[in-house]
């Protein structure tokens, strides 16, 4: 029922959905054109997806702790690094896509709830190579591979913090002046993504975009997105399916777009 239920929200949204032409926010429509519409190769993105083979090809077996659920009791299971790698990265054009975001933003500060392997922390850190970097995980051993990673591709201005998010994210907030970027990729559940949101919400600034992921994932997941387009701090949403944007641009409109990706 599940997939049945995410297949008929992906082709409603497939039909629905414009691309650059139409669109009357010269905001919205510089953005699609010009970064999200950007498919040129750049070096980096050969550097990273080397990383992202070793991954593939790395067999050994770690066990991997689940706090999805919200809660801090832990659902252990043992798995290869190769198959979480295969399975639970970001592919490559939503990784890149990530990467074109962060770029074309500029930020002071990135911070990524869900760190998994660490390649799609690579594409934020080498996106914006003067911001700090935090990625947050609840699972220690993926943290551990991650960590790896970063410290065999040079990274080593990311700052891991391992945890339930839940105990490690306001902490985080609250030690900065305000943010620039963040990026929700964990526990995709209602409850836990709208109060990371509300925690987010009184250091946001005219120019901080917030991106969350899997937000067709569930029916939940589903509701806590058109609760944050609702908003009123909310100013400018753009819906790719597989992740939303959320700004904060003060003067604008308040307007939702559906970009085709």
């Amino acid at each position: 029922m599940l997939n049945i239920r995410f297949a008929l929200d992906y082709l409603k949204h497939k039909f629905t959905a414009k691309t650059r032409h139409g669109l009357h926010s010269p905001f919205v429509y510089r953005l699609v054109d010009e970064v999200i519409y950007d498919f040129s190769e750049k070096k980096v993105y050969a550097e990273i997806e080397n990383a992202r083979k070793r991954l593939l090809n790395d067999n050994r077996t770690i066990t991997v702790t689940d706090l999805g659920a919200g809660s801090h009791l832990n659902k252990n299971r043992e798995k290869a690094v190769s198959v979480i790698a295969k399975n639970a990265l970001k592919s490559p054009r939503l990784a890149q896509l990530i990467y074109r975001l962060v770029a074309d933003l500029q930020p002071s500060n990135i911070i990524e709830l869900g760190t998994c392997l660490g390649i799609t922390t690579l594409y934020l850190q080498q996106a914006a190579p003067k911001a700090k970097t935090y990625t947050l995980e609840g699972c220690p051993q993926t943290a551990a591979v991650a960590g790896e990673v970063f410290k065999q591709e040079g990274a080593n201005t990311i700052g891991q913090q391992v945890g339930n998010f839940d105990d490690t994210l306001h902490p985080l907030i609250d030690s900065l002046s305000q943010l620039d970027f963040v990026y929700v990729d964990g526990n995709h559940q209602k409850e836990a993504t709208l109060r990371y949101f509300e925690w987010c919400l009184p250091k946001v600034h005219e120019g901080s975009l917030l991106i969350f992921d899997d937000i067709y994932w569930s029916e939940g997941m589903k509701e806590a997105w058109a609760e944050i387009k609702a908003h009123p701090q909310v100013s400018i949403t753009v819906d790719l399916f597989w992740i939303g944007l959320v700004y904060f641009r003060k003067g604008k409109e308040k307007e939702d777009f559906l970009i085709k990706f």
